[in-house]
């Protein structure tokens, strides 16, 4: 019975071992980053570890754009649309899967939000954003930023991005260079017939409007929808 007993004691002392063992594998495969976590590190030193963006108007927030959104930024930069060295560089040689299973892993993230911009700014000059960016300008044939991205302005599948948790410089530049031809997308180009319509006094009061909202209930970007855009626009074709 002795002997029975030490064996039964060794037999539990080695199963207790085990479960061990297998829970601490658990727990560090749990905390182990994903193979492509570790292969969208030269995105994440730039974007944030979820792609929430950094206090820098080059590295906006990438996380829970569309994904057909953010493919079509990264074939841009691979292919000449988008201009900025260091991506060009980085996207030189990359096909477009891979480029797809990049878009995908950021598209699905949503990390909390920057706090909203607090400097000072005119209220007129606000108050002439939120109109446009609200109601656009029938006169001059300028549609609505929420005709396109979405009431709750955090864009709309399958491929227009969100307008929120951007810094006012980054909105303003980017209006900016699609206004100058610098930056293009796939054609019909919506953006630029908007943008060369657009004064230096516009996107100042759109880009800090927007920059002023808080985050949204729902930060997703709202599902495709069978209603016509205000103009063709070959990233969202209908």
């Amino acid at each position: 019975m002795h002997r029975r007993s030490i064996g039964f004691s060794i037999l539990v002392v080695l199963y207790v071992m085990w479960r061990g063992a297998a829970f601490a594998a658990t727990d560090a495969s749990a905390t182990m980053p994903s193979a492509m976590d570790e292969r969208v590190r030269a995105c994440t030193s730039c974007h944030g570890v979820q792609g929430q963006g950094l206090n820098n108007d080059y590295f906006p927030r990438i996380a829970g754009k569309p994904a057909d959104y953010l493919f079509n930024q990264l074939s841009a930069f691979r292919d000449g649309g988008r201009t900025y060295p260091p991506m060009g560089y980085l996207l030189a040689f990359l096909p477009d899967d891979y480029l797809r299973k990049i878009s995908q892993y950021f598209a699905e993230l949503q990390p909390p939000y920057p706090n909203s911009d607090h400097t000072d700014v005119a209220p007129a000059v606000l108050a002439a954003g939120q109109r446009l960016v609200t109601q656009g300008d029938p006169a001059r044939k300028i549609p609505a930023c929420i005709a396109c991205h979405g009431a709750r302005m955090t864009g709309t599948q399958p491929g227009i991005p969100g307008l929120l948790g951007l810094h006012a410089s980054y909105v303003a530049g980017q209006m900016g260079t699609w206004r100058s031809g610098t930056r293009h997308a796939l054609a019909p180009d919506c953006m630029h017939s908007i943008a060369v319509k657009l004064t230096d006094k516009d996107i100042t009061a759109v880009s800090s409007w927007l920059a002023r909202q808080p985050r949204p209930a729902d930060p997703r970007p709202a599902p495709a929808s069978a209603e016509r855009l205000p103009l063709a626009c070959g990233s969202q074709p209908q």
